[in-house]
This record gives structure tokens, sequence and C-alpha cells, in this order.
């Protein structure tokens, strides 16, 4: 059976997190690991929730230790894990300090002063080894598992760090506003820094200035993973950073535009990643630098009839691709977005992503989306659109849109809200764009 370390090249001494209260080493990591390991209670599963990537780290890799499956939820609203609970029986959550979850056993995440030599107290890990189970997002439906085993985790951090031309034990520092228990967040803040020996920072900052001053405190290179949502923001606010690092950006399409000044804003390249939570990160590229995706080592993209396949060896079987993709004779693609993307209005096409990208480019918009709601009856379904522009009226984003876009495709209505409920990593859940409409119909009908 093939096996492969817990953590990469680490020395016991080497710094392996960085927090604002004291650093980590690697031999620390392996006394919090193994202390907390001894404390797990018997069970197949668990809802790993902690806030510090750190703790997390020290969770997820715990639970591996003990062959238990790390679940990864895409909300912590209560509802969402004793749904998540239901569908895996015997589970309990891993949290910070006192936190509980009402109807959920739950254990703290406690760190020791304690540390161990390295290299000989690594375990390790077979590449088969089911660790992870990874939701889908739910912003077209309810969410769905999928298993992650320690080989695919560990293949794509190797690949991914491999086409970012990371060097193992580089002196980087890898800082994160995404989530460690979204799929992307896993890979690149928590599996890339471990796999390649880098320092992994435990907060998760997601005010502008707050990304500004944390890379500043760190000397050397660094990598901002993030999304375009966070890029936008960092942009707009301005600000000073650092020079010698790196952006990774994933979890929603980043215009080349945004990309461009992003690369101003932090004088460094953009790259982004992209993947879905089925298979995880299958391919990079550099935004700027066109439309063109470049797999990741090991992934090979294969046509059966009208779609396109991934295959990997540590995927079990082929992995569909949501999107509608052209692949190269050289094996890279270009993405023209998913299925469920296209509508349909009065017999003409276009995609929602075109639209709310289009959307984004007017004037004083700061966030917004549009929505196909459900066919009821014989009634014509009529695109709607919620949008974020304070100062400006509905009437105004409609004549701004109409030189932009066909008018068959004007919203109507088009909502203007004082925000939009995007979760950690800036997808809008259909369920809750539906109770917003809602609301809003209910409330003009009264």
């Amino acid at each position: 059976m093939r096996e492969t370390p817990l953590i990469g090249p680490y020395d016991s001494d080497d710094v392996l997190a960085w927090s604002p209260r004291a650093p980590r080493t690697a031999g620390q990591f392996m006394a919090d690991v193994y202390a907390l390991a001894e404390s797990l209670p018997d069970s197949p599963s668990v809802l790993n929730l902690a806030t510090n990537r750190y703790e997390f780290l020290v969770g997820f890799a715990a639970a591996i230790i003990r062959r238990q499956v790390t679940l990864l939820p895409q909300s912590r609203a209560p509802h969402a894990l004793l749904g998540i609970t239901g569908d895996f029986p015997g589970s309990y959550a891993l949290t910070d300090g006192d936190d509980s979850i009402e109807g959920i056993e739950s254990f703290p995440i406690r760190l020791h002063e304690s540390s161990m030599s390295l290299p000989a107290g690594i375990p390790q890990i077979p590449v088969d080894q089911v660790v992870a189970i990874a939701f889908t997002s739910g912003s077209t439906g309810r969410p769905m598992p999928n298993r992650k085993t320690w080989g695919a985790l560990t293949a794509v951090a190797q690949a991914t760090g491999s086409k970012l031309g990371l060097k193992r034990r580089d002196h980087v520092s890898v800082l994160a506003t995404v989530p460690h228990q979204h799929m992307f967040g896993l890979e690149a803040s928590v599996m890339l820094p471990i796999t390649y020996g880098l320092v992994m920072h435990a907060g998760r900052p997601l005010f502008p200035a707050d990304i500004g001053s944390l890379l500043a405190e760190r000397a050397g290179r660094w990598i901002l993973v993030t999304t375009p949502l966070h890029l936008r923001a960092c942009v707009a606010e301005g600000g000073t950073v650092p020079d010698g690092g790196l952006v990774l950006s994933a979890t929603a399409p980043l215009g080349r535009e945004l990309a461009w000044e992003a690369e101003r804003h932090f004088h460094a390249e953009v790259h982004e990643i992209f993947g879905f939570a089925e298979a995880g990160s299958i391919a990079e590229r550099r935004t700027i630098d066109g439309d063109h995706w470049r797999p990741l080592d090991d992934v090979r993209l294969v046509q059966e009839r009208d779609s396109w396949k991934v295959q990997a060896w540590y995927l079990p079987d082929p992995v569909s691709v949501p999107d509608r993709i052209t692949v190269d004779r050289d094996g890279s693609f270009v993405v023209h977005g998913r299925e469920a993307d296209q509508v349909n209005v009065a017999g003409h096409r276009v995609s929602l992503g075109d639209l709310n990208h289009k959307l984004l480019q007017i004037d004083g918009v700061q966030d917004g989306v549009f929505f196909l709601p459900e066919e009821r009856g014989d009634l014509v379904t009529r695109l709607t659109a919620l949008v974020v522009a304070p100062g400006k009226t509905s009437e105004e984003i409609q004549r701004l849109l109409r030189a932009h876009i066909d008018p068959v495709f004007l919203p109507r209505p088009l909502i203007c809200v004082p925000s939009l409920p995007r979760n950690a990593t800036g997808k809008l859940p259909r369920e809750s764009v539906i109770q917003i409409v809602r609301q809003w119909m209910e409330q003009e009908h009264s």
C-alpha cells in the first residue's frame, strides 16, 4: 500500500503556522496532533468547525490518525450542520474553545506547549484513505457530498505548487481569505503549505487593510489565496502591499480587467485555479495571459459523447466537467460556462455569467446577480436581478443596462438591496436569493 507523510519537509523548529498570538513549529504541531488524537471519541466522522486555520489543521490531522473522516460543511448554520450529522450518524464536532453546537456532541481543540522531534514522529498515511467529505456549494440546489482521499489532496497540492513554480521548503508564507472548510481553501491554504513545507497563516482576514498589514508582517515571499470578491474590495480600497508575492484566486470567474487591476495593486502575478467539488482543482492559468486553462499534472480530459470527463490516478472514476469547455490538442481548454448558467428567454440564449459581468461593469454597482426564477404554470418567467448600488435607483440601472445587453434580457424586476447574502467564498446559495425575491414580492403586493 502506497503511503505519503502527514506533513512535508519541515525540521522540528521550522515554523509551520503563524498567528498574532505566537508561531507554531512543526514539532509543536505534531505534539498537538497526537495529544488531540488521544482524546477524540470513537466515531466514523467529525465536523471540523475550527475557525483558526492552524487549529483546524490540528483537528484534521488528528482525525486522519484516528481514521476518522472530516466533514467540510459549506455553511455553519445550525440547520445545515444538523442536516449533515443526520446523513452521517455518530458524527461529533470539533470547535473553538468552549463553543458548542446544539444537538451535536462537541469537543474543543486545545493546544499544548510541548514539542516533539521530527521526522520520526511524522506518520505515513495511505493514499487511498478517505480523509474528508466536501460538499457542493448549494448555489444550484442541495449540497452534495464528495469523498476525498489523502492521495487526491496531496496530489493536487503537489501539482498546484509545480504549476506556480514552488520548491520544497521555499521561504513562502501563505495567507488566505478563503475558509479552510471550502475545497479550494483546504487545497490551497492548508494542503499546499504543509506539502511544500511553507508557513501557513492561522487567521482569515476579510478587510483589505487587514490583508495588507498581515502580508507586511512577514518578510519574504507570500501567496494570497483569495476570491474575486475580495480582490475587488482590495482594488477599490487601495493601500500598500509589500512586493514579492503571488495571488491565487478561485470560487468564481475572475474578469481580465479586474486581474490587471489586482496585479497593479499587489505588484504580483494573479493566477486562477479551476475546479469543482467533485474533482477538486484540475487546472491553472495566469488570468491576464488569456482564456486557456492548463491542466494540473496527472489530470487528463477525455471526451465522452457530448461531454468531457476528468481522469486522474487518484479519482476512483472519471468525473464529468459541469461546464461547457473546448479542449485543444495540447490539452489546454477554454471554459464557456455551466449548462445550468445558460438561459433561454423568448428564443434568445444567454449566459447568466455574462449578464452578471455586464451588470458589474456599470459605474456605481458594487455587487449584483441575475436570477431566473422557476417556471410557474402558464406564467412567463422573466429574468430578475438583485443589485447593490447605493444612491442609484432601479430605473437608472435599467437605463444603463439597456446600452449593454439585448432588451429581452433586461431584468424585470431589478431589485436594489443593501447587500447580497454571499457565503464565505463569495457564492450565492440559490435558496437565499429566492427568499429575497419572495420578500420583495410580498412587500410589493401588500
